[in-house]
């Protein structure tokens, strides 16, 4: 554990806590992706069925269960709060996320670090982690309009993954025995180029104070 490694934990999990701010206490979902939820519902059960097999620390543990819950409970909203799935925009959240889910399958049987099921999960988790948000940013550009609250959960989720990558960054140089999982930093730097053009016009409009908007 270093600054980065934590820091880039604790962002993605302001990141949750800010979307649940939403759902809670407005009572909407508006803006925000059911698909990309989905998505990130699978990558954490994939990634974390380890949970039930390996004990690494209770830090560990908590956070695994915390980005659990809080998935399914962001679904739940979603899809069965009587009032806040009538916010949602389901004709506008149209993107084919199944299109995302089956070639990160493929690949993550054709290129991993080891063929067993626990390695091939994992590495399906992170392959699709990487494009996860796609459809969040594509109903963001359709919307064009973006509310305080979703404009700082995705931009949230952007930092977290860059924080990541310093973080493998600085255990290369600093750790000697540090074991370079290329898959993991090729995946993190796609993921975060990915969200390069919404960086851009975030911190635009915070610094000139505007509402955000995203070109068509």
């Amino acid at each position: 554990m270093n600054i980065f490694r934590l820091a880039g934990d604790m962002t993605h999990l302001m990141s949750v806590l800010v979307l649940l701010l939403k759902i809670h206490t407005i009572k909407s979902c508006a803006g925000i992706s059911l698909k990309t939820q989905e998505l990130y519902a699978l990558v954490f059960v994939t990634r974390y069925l380890d949970i039930f097999t390996h004990y690494y620390s209770l830090y560990n543990t908590v956070m695994k269960l915390i980005f659990l819950g809080s998935s399914f409970s962001i679904l739940w909203y979603m899809k069965r709060h009587k009032v806040v799935r009538r916010s949602y925009d389901k004709d506008q959240d149209t993107f084919r996320h199944h299109f995302l889910v089956l070639p990160c399958l493929v690949l993550a049987l054709l290129i991993n670090e080891k063929f067993t099921f626990k390695e091939v999960t994992w590495t399906f988790s992170i392959y699709l982690e990487a494009v996860a948000i796609l459809p969040q940013l594509v109903l963001l550009q359709r919307t064009r309009n973006v509310d305080n609250l979703t404009g700082q959960y995705v931009f949230l989720l952007g930092a977290y993954r860059g924080l990541y990558i310093i973080n493998w960054m600085f255990r290369y140089f600093s750790e000697p025995t540090y074991s370079t999982h290329w898959i993991t930093w090729i995946s993190g730097i796609v993921q975060t180029l990915l969200y390069a053009d919404f960086f851009y016009y975030y911190i635009n409009s915070v610094k000139n104070n505007v509402r955000l908007q995203l070109p068509a």
